[in-house]
């Protein structure tokens, strides 16, 4: 990866008073043509590369620049080698362990690989997830269309998808892309998504809607939901909204009043508490869970 790349040559330039082109090119497995190119962006983005010709010439940074001033604090370095671990617990890890062995090469360097922060962005399902993640990845870059069977409440679909962006968040990993069947933007979320195929066939890329890069707006919780809960459960909604998400009735319940945005999801949620919760609104969906509670008691 270039960014891995450009780190790497920028971390090792600052180890080394001097190095040459063809070192850079063999440590990073990549041609000289390759590191000048590097070298242009690294001086693009403001940082002082010198090159010097002739016999003992070499790369370096600019003395100044390394005496007065810092590019990356060891705060900012210890967090880019937690993200490229967190990354490495769903990804192909050998370019990463060689980009995280480039950082350490210097022992007596301050970074160490000792964190005191752990990612880990997988799931019980990571080889699969791995392997979309890689396709995915694959399929961006170069623009290639893929198709897909999709599980959700209704069933299962087949889609075919413009893919634009691998996402993490709500603890879940979704696709961001242009479906060819709704002709609409949708998220698709990855443990939903099997089958995965890359096709022959390329798109030209279209300009992503700014209210798609946020899922927030993508997946708003504008539809309001109250409930009493058990004091007995108050550590999970704790977990999920913070310890001052509810207020304590004179019957000692807990009253939460929040936004949700799936109907069946929020369903099923209050059901997981069993009969620690209780719906107050909306009033159909009160309703609903009782006649779900109505056909589980025919079942036992």
């Amino acid at each position: 990866m270039k960014l891995d790349r450009l780190l790497g040559i920028l971390t090792t330039l600052l180890q080394n008073e001097r190095v040459t082109a063809p070192y850079l090119a063999g440590k990073f497995e990549v041609t000289r043509r390759t590191i000048s190119r590097d070298i242009d962006a690294l001086c693009q983005a403001g940082i002082p590369v010198i090159t010097h010709q002739g016999s003992g010439g070499g790369i370096s940074i600019a003395e100044g620049f390394k005496l007065d001033k810092s590019v990356l604090t060891a705060d900012e370095l210890s967090g880019i080698i937690a993200a490229l671990k967190g990354m490495g617990s769903v990804m192909d890890k050998s370019p990463i362990e060689k980009t995280l062995d480039k950082l350490s090469a210097n022992k007596e360097a301050v970074l160490s690989l000792r964190e005191p922060i752990i990612i880990d962005l997988a799931s019980h399902y990571k080889g699969s997830l791995t392997e979309k993640i890689k396709q995915l990845k694959t399929a961006i870059q170069e623009n290639r269309l893929v198709e897909f069977d999709y599980y959700y409440e209704k069933g299962m679909t087949h889609r075919h998808a413009e893919p634009y962006f691998i996402i993490f968040k709500w603890t879940s990993w979704y696709l961001l892309g242009y479906c060819r069947e709704r002709e609409d933007w949708r998220l698709f979320k990855l443990m939903r998504l099997w089958d995965l195929t890359l096709c022959g066939e390329t798109f030209l890329p279209r300009e992503v809607p700014t209210e798609k890069r946020n899922l927030n707006d993508t997946l708003p919780d504008d539809k309001k939901l109250v409930a009493l809960f058990d004091p007995s459960v108050r550590y999970q909604l704790i977990e999920l909204y913070g310890p001052t998400c509810y207020t304590e009735t004179n019957e000692g319940l807990l009253r939460l009043e929040t936004g949700y945005t799936n109907r069946e999801y929020t369903i099923s949620w209050i059901l997981s508490f069993g009969d620690k919760a209780r719906v107050l609104e909306p009033a159909d969906m009160a309703i609903q869970i009782r006649q779900i509670a109505e056909n589980l008691l025919k079942h036992y």
